[in-house]
């Protein structure tokens, strides 16, 4: 999906240790403080050897009708499905009804370069596949079903990005074809399926490919916040199918990333290739740095909805978080949870917005470009408000906590100027890079 990310969002800071005391308290402060300030509506889990060690859920299912949100409401889980697919393609290798290497023209003869194009590719963004959310249309039609032979069209009618396996580059075409592969080697529904291989054997109890939100089953409507929570359009399912159509909750997705990392649904050697990274994509899998530990999961956005399953092998440590409405970053989230399990420092935002004169703020107003990264930042002023916009990106608003530094939660970003020295200090997931204005 189109969204503001300037640069990667999971550098997380370093951890100092195993810590057995869980420090819930802090993780509750900051859940309590994003309520109040109507920065976050979600649900959270984490589990420590398949055991859940804390829930915490904040807002509402349905903000008009008031219903409040628990532990058990369901959200969609946008990208998070792709571990889903990846592991019920794995799942029909070992049922020997693909393999691996096996070209793709047989299901999808008017794609281009299908001839080259393996299932390996798909799985791991390998395949040149243009995605079709980049579409500029993309959100003429998000909202409407599409059928399985016009979605194929979709894809088929976009520009190669590059030659197969050359490099690599996340498109969400490269999952919805490889549902219809599912579908086609299965001959059943990908939300059947899902159900036999996944969801029944694991026992699942709120996690299913979703359809038509509704709240009177549990289910979440997601939001945007612009003075009150605005309830957001729906993408029809028929769209991201298994590369973003499942529905679940932060404990289910514990314990299928528990399950998967444990055996119980795929082999090792098919988890290995699943968290093997090339060019940043394993086969349906991230990976993020914490200190020398690594940690494997999968982001998730559809909609408002944004979604973290997290999972730490080492601690046999599973952090799992879905919101339906943020203006404040997940990466923090995430930063805060494993603070409070490694007993690490942490600290709280500060939601209190300093009013700067406009003669101030013209005075950061310009281009700025840095040496660190390749990208220029646009700053300019509307309103008495500071705007961003970065090369190719989204504009953005800028909050001020101070008189020279300015935020934008959504993403996790400061901005601090130094006028005298025309600079400006980007600072995001725990990273510094410093803009002179050209």
């Amino acid at each position: 999906m189109k969204k503001i990310t300037i640069i990667c969002l999971f550098a997380l800071i370093t951890a100092n240790g195993f810590s057995q005391t869980f420090n819930s308290k802090r993780l509750d402060s900051l859940f309590t403080l994003l309520e109040k300030n109507n920065k976050y509506m979600g649900s959270i889990a984490i589990s420590e050897n398949g055991k859940t060690i804390y829930t915490k859920s904040i807002g509402f299912d349905d903000a008009a009708a008031s219903k409040k949100s628990d532990i058990n409401t369901k959200y969609r889980i946008g990208s998070i499905s792709k571990i889903f697919t990846a592991s019920l393609i794995f799942k029909a290798v070992e049922e020997n009804k693909i393999n691996l290497n096996q070209t793709i023209e047989k299901y999808f003869p008017t794609i281009k370069n299908a001839k080259t194009i393996t299932i390996s590719n798909l799985l791991n963004h390998r395949s040149g596949i243009h995605d079709f959310t980049n579409d500029d249309s993309y959100f003429d039609w998000n909202t409407q079903y599409q059928s399985r032979d016009k979605m194929i069209e979709r894809i088929a009618s976009g520009e190669i990005a590059f030659e197969p396996d050359s490099k690599g580059e996340y498109s969400n075409s490269n999952y919805v074809l490889l549902t219809y592969i599912l579908e086609h080697v299965y001959k059943n529904q990908y939300a059947e399926i899902l159900n036999q291989k996944i969801i029944k054997p694991l026992k699942l109890k709120n996690t299913y490919f979703g359809g038509k939100i509704n709240t009177n089953n549990k289910e979440s409507y997601s939001y945007s916040y612009s003075g009150e929570w605005k309830k957001s359009t729906e993408t029809d399912i028929s769209i991201p199918q298994g590369a973003g159509g499942i529905v679940s909750t932060p404990v289910d997705l514990n314990y299928f990333i528990e399950s998967l990392f444990a055996g119980k649904i795929i082999s090792a050697e098919h988890l290995n290739l699943m968290k093997t990274i090339k060019d940043k994509f394993g086969m349906g899998m991230f990976e993020f740095p914490y200190l020398d530990k690594k940690v494997y999961g999968h982001t998730g956005g559809i909609d408002r909805f944004k979604s973290v399953s997290a999972y730490l092998p080492q601690e046999k440590l599973a952090v799992a978080f879905c919101s339906n409405g943020k203006d404040y970053d997940n990466n923090n989230v995430l930063l805060c949870a494993l603070s409070s399990y490694f007993n690490n420092p942490f600290t709280m935002p500060n939601f209190n917005i300093v009013q700067v004169p406009a003669q101030t703020l013209n005075l950061y107003s310009g281009t700025y470009s840095s040496l660190q990264i390749p990208f220029k930042i646009n700053i300019s002023q509307k309103d008495n408000t500071l705007i961003a916009q970065a090369d190719g990106q989204s504009s953005f608003p800028l909050e001020s906590t101070s008189v020279n530094i300015f935020k934008f939660d959504t993403a996790g970003i400061v901005l601090e100027f130094n006028s005298e020295k025309n600079e400006m200090n980007l600072k995001q997931g725990g990273k510094e890079y410093l803009f002179k204005k050209e």
